[in-house]
């Protein structure tokens, strides 16, 4: 990940589930209430026994003319957009109508507070409440247009739902109609007893004019426009340079970080480019069958959550009886695939190679080199190869996949067939830095690596060959994505060839922080006691589909998790059995993010935040400082 990504994955800490429909409408009617209480103050009751009454009066007025607009704004949003093609559920439309709510207490809260303050009157308090009812149009009308993908004309339908139904209550309550003038028989025997209730209403309500309802409507046509003005200017970099729609790409994150919905893979199956990716297969097995299995396709599993292989290693550890291993490849974010639906074409190519598996009962000890900033692990199992790369104690996060290619190809010059090489992904300082520790073709990072292969491969070529022992160990922990850990837990694999003991520890997480790396390595050597060992992560993304920089570690006590990784090593040293190994490796075809689409789609996203921001409040200021002239003319 590099650091502009990195900028787009911390928009993350923003966002949060959408709470249940009725979750929200339970809030706005307290909210409304307490509104009502303070805006319909029946004050001269407070002392007495009868100020109850007048008191849950005063809250009943609030929920009648603030809660009731987003009661029925919260159930008829959803049906009204979906009439015309939308998309809205009845969480998002009940978030909608709150947000919406507060945003008109707020601004008729601050109005009134000025008014106190400056003798400008009651007057001036609803003139405010028609900007806070325009503005809430205006809201809802980015959003919807947003999250539905309609036109301007078709948004405006549900958008307007909460403006117009708090306007007929005020229409009405307010004896609006007594002022039109327009009266006569048939008028005031069957439609004055509806609508022009002013006696049932609370006296401040009398300060509404026609003139008001006439303004509300000039000021909404206008702050229609200014949205409309806002999402062709923001939108039209990304339809020129990715020829996609930035409301595409806003719809589907928020519909996947609010809901889990799949709406983010369909924008990105329009970005995606077809690539073909090495899937690599190590097995162990017993004469009973498969005991355990690496598999390792050079993909990325993101881009956040279940979207795209955001849980793939999940997804390939319930596709085998055996113990799968799904460690992280060398492979970086412009290698997301993206949809869940290539994940199946990842596991056919998997099943596909562990039936092509020649297995060798033959074995290498394991090797350590060290090239530079690098360290990897390598063991032979007949004339193939697991390679295990880290630049612990130093930061590093993805590795280029070219970079990978690179140095499999070094490592089989010495006469290696098949050669499966992991990216431990166990050591990061977060979302900090320029770089974040990327290593790209070209870098010194990146020599290093290949350096370390070529070495590693010529001695595990040349290194004497014994019987396999192999015993496996698994926990799925008490810990949650929340805490960093995904549902793989941790796994662990000890080989034993001619004495020598080598522990593949395997975390469900993503990175992991500082120093962590090493004390587990520590424990696990020192005190297991082993030969060697390495500690890898899956780099599953289930542990960020909130929070971008959740690394094994940063939640957790790693005391407790340093205890259970020995206790884990034990277990499998215990169940150490004779076995033959081997691996194969198929291609497949499958479509992910494309190269450089990723930092392209990240750079267009800050900058929507960086200058749409500043943008959107350019827009807000001239739409109000023009409805103030109209106030002020009209």
């Amino acid at each position: 990940m590099t650091s502009t990504q990195s900028d787009l994955a911390g928009l993350s800490r923003f966002i949060f589930r959408a709470p249940r429909w009725y979750t929200s409408l339970a809030f706005a009617l307290l909210i409304a209430a307490v509104a009502g209480v303070a805006a319909f103050d029946s004050g001269v009751y407070a002392r007495s026994w009868r100020g109850l009454f007048f008191f849950g009066r005063d809250a009943w007025e609030g929920i009648f003319f603030i809660g009731i607009p987003t009661v029925v704004a919260a159930f008829g949003t959803t049906g009204l957009d979906r009439l015309v093609g939308g998309k809205l559920t009845h969480n998002r439309s009940s978030l909608l109508a709150l947000i919406s709510e507060v945003i008109v207490v707020a601004i008729v809260t601050g109005a009134a507070i000025v008014s106190v303050f400056t003798g400008l009157g009651q007057r001036f308090v609803f003139d405010a409440l028609v900007i806070a009812l325009a503005s809430v149009f205006a809201f809802r009308l980015l959003v919807v247009m947003a999250v539905s993908r309609s036109s301007l004309l078709i948004a405006s339908i549900p958008a307007s739902l909460q403006t117009a139904a708090a306007a007929a209550l005020l229409f009405i309550y307010s004896g609006t109609l007594r002022l039109l003038e327009v009266g006569g028989s048939l008028l005031d025997v069957y439609l004055m007893p509806y609508l022009a209730r002013s006696a049932d209403a609370p006296a401040e309500l009398s300060a509404i004019s026609a003139q008001h309802f006439v303004l509300l409507g000039v000021t909404c046509g206008l702050y229609a426009l200014a949205v409309y003005a806002f999402i062709v200017a923001v939108d039209r970099p990304w339809r020129r340079s990715l020829g996609v729609s930035m409301l595409d790409f806003l719809r589907g994150f928020v519909g996947h970080v609010a809901e889990g919905s799949r709406e983010l893979e369909e924008f990105f199956q329009q970005l995606g480019e077809e690539a073909l990716v090495p899937v690599s297969v190590l097995s162990f097995r017993t004469p009973e069958g498969e005991k355990a299995r690496f598999v390792l396709p050079m993909i990325h599993p993101g881009p956040m959550g279940e979207i795209g292989g955001g849980n793939f290693p999940e997804r390939v550890a319930r596709d085998c009886s055996a113990l799968v291993f799904p460690p992280h490849a060398t492979a970086g974010h412009d290698f997301n695939l993206v949809t869940e639906r290539e994940v199946d074409t990842i596991l056919d190519a998997a099943r596909t190679a562990a039936d092509r598996i020649s297995y060798d009962t033959a074995a290498t000890q394991s090797v350590r080199v060290q090239s530079g900033e690098n360290s990897m692990l390598g063991q032979a199992f007949g004339d193939d190869a697991l390679l295990v790369s880290t630049y612990a104690p130093g930061f590093a996060d993805d590795v280029e996949y070219g970079v990978g290619l690179s140095a499999a190809a070094e490592a089989r010059t010495s006469g290696l067939d098949n050669v499966v090489l992991v990216d431990a992904h166990n050591s990061n300082d977060g979302l900090n830095g320029p770089d974040l520790g990327h290593v790209t073709p070209g870098s010194q990072r990146a020599f290093d690596m290949i350096g370390a292969a070529g070495i590693t491969g010529q001695r595990l070529s040349t290194a004497d060959r014994s019987d396999i022992e192999l015993g496996v160990a698994w926990d799925e922990t008490p810990w949650e994505p929340a805490d960093g850990i995904g549902p793989l837990g941790i796994r662990v694999a000890v080989t034993v060839v001619d004495g020598q003991e080598t522990a593949y520890v395997l975390i469900d997480g993503n990175n992991m922080e500082p120093g962590l790396r090493g004390e587990l390595h520590d424990a696990v050597v020192a005190e297991g006691p082993l030969d060697e060992a390495e500690v890898m992560t899956t780099d599953t993304h289930i542990v960020n589909s909130v929070e971008a920089d959740n690394q094994v570690g940063a939640a957790l006590d790693s005391a407790e998790l340093e205890r259970l990784v020995s206790d884990l090593v034990a277990e499998a040293r215990a169940d150490c059995e004779p076995v033959e190994a081997g691996v194969a490796v198929e291609r497949a075809a499958v479509t992910v993010f494309g190269n450089d689409r990723t930092e392209t789609l990240a750079s267009h996203a800050n900058a929507v935040v960086a200058l749409g921001g500043a943008f959107a409040v350019s827009v807000i200021l001239a739409a109000v400082a023009v409805s103030i002239l109209i106030f002020l003319f009209a």
